[in-house]
């Protein structure tokens, strides 16, 4: 068989036609994760409005409408008008694995509120702290991206940073839900996360558990308030994985657990019960060293008194 007896072939089939620049560009698959897919498609629409001029001061529009949203019913105070902007403030906290900054949405000559905008860092820059372990017990859609996370390729740690933005967003609304003392969860937008800024009258971030310094009778309070927390977790069969002083607010005299990338489901994970205690010997620790009878804040009880409450003991 010769080669010209296929003359009456198309010729596409033989050779590429020449491109114009109002033909359709072609599509391509490629090792993209949901942030940046998203970003790109912000930068696509961006185009469309780029007529339009942002308030003084405002660094983008709101970022509401396109965005996963929190659970209902939405608290008053939240602003979603797709007329507000956000205007970045300043930095609250900087992390090992995510950088918060305060953020006001407003409507121009109208309604405002504060958020925490919490943003995870590209895992091209830093790999999650003791991620393999809280990573058990979570399913990845693909065996794709298994592979790419166990093998820790740059498109996986960027699978690594935006599951754990996924995770701290739907452990809020799951525990905001129901009456646990966390922040309201506004949106998540890819590996960004708005929240409840939990502020004073003065605008100021809310103290860290750490850095309070209460009375004895506030003390015990506190205490209360904690194992009454971890035992709502504890209903849902979760725990922080990561709980310490520093990872708890006290907002206008209660406490506020934040920080829950890591959570870890206490059955679905391996090593759960092992999180558990130690959680809990972290945070009795702490209120050990302030003051509280050693009995009260036993570690071991407390620990086995949880896993009761889980249906686990």
């Amino acid at each position: 068989m010769r080669e010209h007896d296929f003359d009456d072939a198309p010729k596409s089939s033989r050779m590429r036609r020449r491109r114009f620049d109002d033909d359709p560009q072609p599509q391509r698959s490629g090792r993209l994760t949901e942030a940046e897919k998203l970003r790109l498609a912000r930068v696509r629409e961006d185009a469309y409005t780029a007529e339009l001029e942002l308030p003084d001061g405002a660094d983008r529009w709101s970022t509401w409408a396109d965005s996963e949203q929190g659970p209902h019913p939405r608290p008053d105070w939240l602003v979603t008008s797709d007329a507000a902007a956000d205007s970045e403030l300043g930095v609250l906290k900087t992390g090992k694995e995510a950088d918060v900054f305060v953020i006001e949405r407003a409507v121009p000559g109208g309604e405002s509120c504060l958020l925490a905008a919490k943003r995870y860092r590209s895992g091209e820059h830093r790999l999650f702290h003791r991620d393999s372990g809280y990573l058990e017990g979570r399913r990845m859609r693909r065996s794709r991206e298994s592979r790419a996370i166990a093998n820790r390729t740059v498109f996986g740690r960027n699978l690594i940073a935006e599951q754990w933005a996924v995770a701290e967003f739907a452990a809020l609304s799951r525990l905001w839900s129901v009456g646990a003392p966390v922040p309201y969860p506004v949106q998540r937008d890819g590996t960004e996360l708005l929240l409840e800024f939990l502020a004073d009258g003065d605008r100021q971030g809310a103290p860290r558990l750490a850095q309070s310094r209460p009375e004895p009778e506030q003390l015990r309070d506190l205490w209360e308030q904690l194992v009454a927390a971890l035992e709502l977790f504890a209903v849902h069969r979760l725990t922080h994985g990561d709980l310490s002083a520093y990872n708890v607010l006290v907002h206008e005299g209660h406490l506020m657990v934040i920080d829950l990338p890591q959570v870890v489901d206490l059955v679905a994970n391996p090593a759960g019960a092992e999180f558990l205690a130690r959680d809990v010997a972290n945070i009795s620790r702490w209120f050990a060293g302030r003051g509280l009878s050693e009995q009260l804040v036993d570690p071991g009880v407390l620990t086995a008194h949880l896993l009761d409450v889980a249906g686990l003991g």
